[in-house]
């Protein structure tokens, strides 16, 4: 089951490489790959993803859908 989300869209408009988000969220980058492919991961990883996007928790429904 995918699970839609914007963090591709997000990264590609900040000009952020994979690499360089997964550095400023502290995940590895084949991670960053298997979310913006739409697999699941732990509600820490998102958390991280999104405060490295440069967006607060509360704005976590702009990056992830569910």
């Amino acid at each position: 089951m995918k699970h839609p989300n914007h963090v591709k869209k997000l990264r590609e408009q900040k000009l952020m490489s994979k690499a360089e988000l997964a550095r400023l969220a502290g995940v590895s980058a084949v991670t960053i790959d298997r979310i913006e492919n739409g697999e699941t991961c732990r509600m820490e990883t998102k958390r991280k993803i999104i405060l490295a996007l440069g967006f607060s928790l509360v704005d976590k429904d702009k990056v992830f859908q569910d």
